[in-house]
């Protein structure tokens, strides 16, 4: 390998902020960084001083470097987080998980305001409440205020056409504002009380509330007054679960980060409104980096695709705190600050930021040496030299013919890879051919891995037994694939879990594994995971494809009224839900078609 010649490069380079990326050999970009100056910054990695072991088998291996001249070092910054996404550099620290989180949505728009799931951009109109880290959180948090205020949960053309209550209305869910059983003055006070817990003001609230009380109660209107005490009662529970709700907090983020054997976890609690939603963890590849530089790349990468909070506390002190808190407040369109020093609950916020990342880390840790564990005695089982770094497991599901999808599951040195799964829709093969709807499924993933679009796993699992095996076999021998070993898991004789055997095609052996095998429970866990993911996959080919059919098989209704129906009430489900008078509001729908619809869809 030709040493890199850094003087020369260096004579030329100049000293404007911008973006430096660091290549090897073979062009892979090894590292992506950001400065002020690049002259300087990238000079210092050459200098004589002494340098971290990241950074001394970093330069050994630098073949060439490239540079992107910016205006400004906020721009900087911005390209260096798109760039790391982009390239995933084996030195810089990658966020791997880089999905939306879920919000609770308040469509103010509408006269009745609705309170509702949702995940996605920010634009969307309405009030977003959020983001909690799970869904389960937000649709715990929506069943508890549907019960407390009593705020419709319906689609907002299913609300556009009830001429009656639904059952929500009789299970004391929903005021039925819908049919006119609530007054749009009364059902937009609950909607502000609602507003209010989610925004944490609930000590206003409780005020608010005894004053309507012993208003209500001076009325003479008792029966009211004993509502509104049920529901102060109701909000000082809410209060009591948050033993952290505090008066005047606004929205913070709190940031931990915890480090054991070269491997780190970032613990990220959620405050809003000066309640604690919950918290997630991340776990970043980070190479050899510091634990600074870890919170120093968590933050630039997460807060640069979603919006960060007012306020951002985190558990150590970052060198480059000015130019972060910058640039998020750029991106943000509001006054970021990222604090360190901090006092009161925010300190005991942090304490559980950080226990939760060592907790989260070494959960983790114990996980990935099960995996490990598991990895080596499969690769001894198999006859493998190493533990097999990537698997993939396919399976065929469907029902009588109908709906056939293939799955494929991939598995690595850290448990699934969930991003790199797949779903077939297979098409043109005889109904009830697994077979032929294996050999699809195969030759359309392995065409694109003979491409080089996706990586080749060491070994391939097929469930099913010898003859589903061959068929893999074929297929591979026609892309000419090779350096796989192919193993099918085939059900024992009573077809129970335990009784597993695996058919290793190169040598055409059949292996049964011990119930305690640790290799048997993993294979066990691969294919019961491909076999989880084909039904899933069947199931909502098969509804969707039934539920199209049904409506096409009613005579009179054509494609532009279809289109219309499913229009007006928001899919399927809501017109399965809907009375005659209700579809016969519908264009171009008249009564006698109202009832074949109605029929169709209370037959099933």
């Amino acid at each position: 390998m030709t040493a890199f010649d850094s003087d020369t490069f260096l004579a030329t380079l100049t000293p404007r902020p911008g973006v430096y990326r660091m290549l090897d050999q073979q062009g892979e970009v090894l590292y992506v960084g950001k400065a002020r100056s690049l002259k300087k910054r990238v000079a210092s990695y050459f200098s004589a001083r002494p340098q971290t072991a990241k950074t001394m088998a970093m330069v050994a291996q630098i073949a060439n470097i490239e540079v992107t001249v910016t205006a400004t070092e906020t721009e900087a910054l911005l390209l260096e987080c798109n760039l790391i996404k982009k390239y995933r550099p084996r030195y810089n620290v990658l966020l791997r998980d880089d999905k939306t989180f879920p919000y609770i949505q308040v469509s103010t728009r509408h006269p009745f305001p609705r309170f509702r799931f949702y995940r996605g951009s920010r634009k969307q109109s309405g009030r977003l409440f959020g983001p909690y880290p799970s869904s389960p959180a937000v649709r715990e948090t929506l069943q508890a205020l549907q019960k407390l205020f009593r705020i419709r949960p319906c689609e907002d053309t299913f609300f556009a056409h009830r001429t009656r209550p639904c059952l929500q209305f009789q299970i004391q869910r929903c005021s039925a504002p819908c049919v006119g059983e609530i007054a749009a003055e009364a059902y937009a006070q609950d909607v502000k009380d609602a507003m209010q817990v989610l925004e944490g003001r609930n000590h206003e609230l409780v005020d608010d509330l005894v004053v309507r009380m012993e208003k209500a109660s001076e009325a003479l209107e008792f029966e009211r007054a004993a509502k509104l005490r049920d529901r102060i009662q109701a909000v000082k529970g809410i209060q009591s679960l948050q033993s952290m709700d505090v008066r005047g907090d606004g929205d913070i983020d709190i940031v931990g980060c915890a480090e054991l054997a070269g491997r780190f976890c970032v613990s990220l609690v959620y405050v809003r409104g000066g309640r604690n939603l919950g918290s997630v963890n991340f776990f970043p590849k980070a190479g050899l980096a510091e634990r600074d530089d870890v919170l120093a790349g968590f933050i630039a990468q997460y807060y640069l695709s979603h919006e960060a909070p007012v306020e951002i506390v985190v558990d150590v002190g970052l060198t480059e705190v000015d130019l972060l808190e910058a640039s998020l407040a750029e991106y943000a369109k509001h006054l970021v600050k990222i604090r360190h020093k901090v006092r009161g609950q925010r300190v005991r916020w942090l304490e559980m930021a950080r226990n939760n990342a060592e907790i989260g880390l070494r959960m983790r840790q114990a996980d990935q040496a099960s995996v490990t564990a598991q990895l080596e005695a499969l690769a001894t089982v198999l006859g493998l030299p190493q533990a097999p770094a990537r698997m993939e497991c396919f399976d065929i599901s469907h029902t009588m013919g109908e709906a056939t999808v293939a799955s494929c599951v991939v598995f690595g040195s850290e448990g699934p890879i969930k991003a790199d799964y797949r779903r077939f829709n297979i098409e043109g093969v005889v109904a009830g051919d697994d077979y032929g709807a294996l050999r699809q499924a195969i030759t359309r993933r392995y065409a694109r891995i003979k491409r080089g679009e996706v990586a080749l796993p060491e070994v391939l699992f097929i469930d099913g037994g010898e003859q589903q095996l061959a068929v893999a076999r074929e297929v591979m021998n026609e892309l000419e694939i090779s350096n796989m070993m192919l193993v099918g898991v085939a059900k024992g004789p009573d077809r129970r879990p335990g009784q597993e055997r695996l058919f290793i095609m190169e040598d055409s052996v059949a292996l049964t594994l011990p119930n305690d095998s640790t290799a048997l429970h993993l294979v066990q866990r691969i294919r019961d995971e491909a076999h989880r993911f084909a039904i899933a996959g069947h199931r909502q080919k098969r509804g969707k494809a039934r539920q199209e059919s049904l409506l096409q098989s009613i005579e009179g209704l054509g494609p532009a009224k279809r289109r219309e129906l499913l229009r007006q009430f928001g899919g399927i489900q809501g017109l399965k839900k809907a009375s005659i008078m209700d579809i016969e509001q519908a264009k171009g729908i008249g009564h006698a078609l109202a009832e074949k619809i109605f029929a169709a869809f209370n037959r099933v």
